[in-house]
């Protein structure tokens, strides 16, 4: 069983920067691909980044390419979310994820954390 914690959310100006962090408990987290999320209220939730196990390998969403970096730490059991310039539209609850075979793809997540809401004001 894998549990994630994220933190770092909060109210920022449009253009302002935050970083979340994706805390995780259980033996899997270091052979995991893990995953950020977010939804925005009445959307679906969709891809936003995801990092390989080894953190050699990371991909993003065309909407937040050059202004959001992810990065683990596996000896901190721990996943982050630099998000720069950030723009109204990326408010939205951002949601940690792992263990997956498909690392775009919210349906092929096992696990996923409570979520924490980010708010961009213009």
């Amino acid at each position: 069983q894998v549990q994630l914690v994220e933190s770092g959310g909060g109210l920022v100006q449009a253009g302002g920067s935050l970083r979340l962090s994706c805390a995780a408990s259980g033996r899997t987290f270091s052979s995991s691909a893990m995953g950020w999320f977010r939804q925005a209220p009445g959307k679906e939730r969709e891809f936003v980044t995801f990092i390989t196990w080894n953190g050699v390998g990371t991909y993003y969403a065309n909407s937040v390419k050059g202004r959001f970096t992810i990065s683990r730490d596996n000896a901190k059991n721990t996943v982050y979310l630099q998000m720069n310039a950030l723009r109204p539209e990326d408010t939205a609850v951002y949601f940690c994820a792992a263990d997956s075979t498909n690392g775009f793809s919210v349906r092929a997540y096992k696990y996923w954390g409570q979520g924490t809401q980010v708010t961009v004001s213009s």
